[in-house]
């Protein structure tokens, strides 16, 4: 049974307490009432049943989530006295894309001025209180924070050739194309989402230097990449089988080392300066070798991540130089080409090896011209579809031509006749070889682990040099949203 009690005022009979309602009772005020006297704490009441989406009004004592994910739009403020309190937060954190504009009634001020406000930070929420018709709405509280539960990880990077983007809506990339550090500042809640992704490329071996004869390319940096776990942007490696899967990561700075190319040699007859490794010092550590320098006409090639071409000098040739060296599982590079007995006078020496192929000798059905480098490995890990580790194209003598570079920053060779083509289908463009007796072999693309390419003379004048190899490469990527 409901019964009413009709009164104009309640009033304690005795002491200073006034007490409704009993323990574990409540007290309600009907719906449509209205109350005075109680005061505002600084409060207001979320409007969560009306998102607001295009201009509106707002009320006092109401808050409000403002959506600028389809444009931009204004809150009209109410006319206010002293006390009125109005917020307003970025619901969908669009606020930097599309901004709220806040506008004050008729000729009241916003912070003293007559002027609209404009809300263009993601994630905002303010608060406005009417002071008086000096300052008119004050802004209390102004958060710029975007609290969100953690997801996915939240990473930097340092180093000043470094940079971190965001590629596939929800994916980043940190690109190392030099010495720095991989910072995951936060982790997942989510452990399948605490994973990076890797390609570590090492700087290229420089091509060999011939003196009165051909010099073989250099060797491509050994490339290393893991499936894709995190990213689904490849399934397998495109190295071969068993590839290393993606790798966890905590909250905590990754170093990250960039291989250099090997400079270019420029005293006949000696073999190319080596590349550098790449590595990445993650949960594993991930080491790409630098690739091999290729033959001059004193020594073998030298063997690394890819190994370095060898050259035909007779009456013994000089040997390639090995791949994958040291062993990884699957292979970070492949052989140079095979240093044949000269059969033409030409000299023609062999390509470097590239991530996926062996560089090339140059006899049949290259005619004595130098041998190609190997190709590269193309792999889209940071939205692009380049190749990398190109191996160096191998030089020719007399009357020949210089070979091509190998897809993936490989440098042409130089020829008397014609200097082979550098590479273009990598992050950077290699050089092409020189055409003059003295050729100069072209340079690996930088950032491609790309081989050097050879360089010759013809006579014991060492004013060539060799094609250098190009720097390597380290890029992780995550899911960031």
């Amino acid at each position: 049974m409901t019964s009413t009690i009709k009164v104009n005022t309640i009033t304690t009979e005795s002491g200073s307490t006034l007490t409704i309602g009993g323990c574990g009772k409540t007290v309600a005020l009907a719906s449509g009432a209205s109350q005075t006297g109680f005061g505002r704490t600084g409060t207001v009441d979320w409007q969560t049943g009306s998102i607001k989406t295009s201009t509106f009004t707002a009320a006092n004592g109401e808050g409000y989530f403002a959506n600028t994910s389809g444009g931009a739009f204004t809150m009209n403020l109410p006319a206010g006295t002293a006390g009125n309190i109005v917020s307003v937060v970025d619901y969908t954190n669009t606020f930097q894309t599309n901004a709220l504009t806040v506008a004050a009634n008729g000729s009241q001020k916003i912070g003293g001025v007559a002027e609209d406000a404009t809300l263009s930070t993601e994630g905002q929420s303010v608060t406005f209180v009417y002071v008086d018709d000096t300052e008119g709405w004050k802004n209390i509280q102004d958060s710029t924070s975007n609290v969100t539960g953690a997801a996915f990880i939240c990473a930097s990077v340092s180093g000043a050739c470094n940079t971190l983007t965001t590629v596939d809506t929800n994916f980043k990339v940190a690109i190392f194309k030099g010495p720095g550090t991989f910072t995951v500042n936060s982790v997942a809640t989510c452990a399948p989402n605490n994973v990076v992704d890797y390609l570590v490329v090492a700087g290229g071996g420089a091509a060999g230097k011939g003196g009165s004869a051909g010099a073989g390319g250099g060797g491509a940096g050994g490339v290393r990449v893991s499936p894709g776990t995190s990213t689904g942007c490849w399934t397998a490696s495109p190295l071969g089988a068993s590839p290393a899967a993606a790798l966890p990561v905590t909250a905590t700075g990754y170093p990250v080392v960039v291989g250099g190319g090997g400079p270019p040699q420029s005293s006949n007859g000696n073999n190319g300066d080596p590349g550098s490794n790449s590595v990445f010092t993650g949960s594993s550590t991930i080491t790409s070798a630098g690739g091999g320098g290729g033959s001059g006409h004193c020594q073998a090639a030298d063997s690394g991540g890819s190994g370095g071409g060898g050259n035909p000098i007779s009456p013994s040739v000089r040997p390639l130089g090995a791949g994958n060296t040291p062993p990884v599982n699957p292979p970070q590079g492949k052989n140079g080409g095979t240093g044949y007995p000269e059969t033409g006078g030409g000299y023609p020496s062999a390509g470097g090896g590239g991530a996926l192929a062996v560089g090339a000798d140059a006899l049949t059905p290259y005619n004595n011209n130098g041998g190609p480098g190997g190709a590269g490995a193309q792999i889209n890990i940071c939205g692009n579809n380049y190749f990398w580790g190109g191996g160096g194209a191998g030089s020719a003598w007399t009357g020949y031509n210089g070979g091509n570079g190998g897809a993936g920053g490989g440098g042409g060779g130089a020829g008397q006749s014609g200097g082979g083509t550098g590479a273009t289908n990598g992050i950077n463009n290699a050089g092409n070889g020189s055409t003059p007796g003295q050729g100069t072999g072209g340079a690996g693309g930088i950032n491609t682990g790309g081989g050097g390419g050879g360089g010759n003379s013809s006579g014991p004048c060492a004013a060539a040099i060799s094609g250098a190899g190009g720097s390597g490469i380290v890029i992780l990527r995550y899911r960031f949203q």
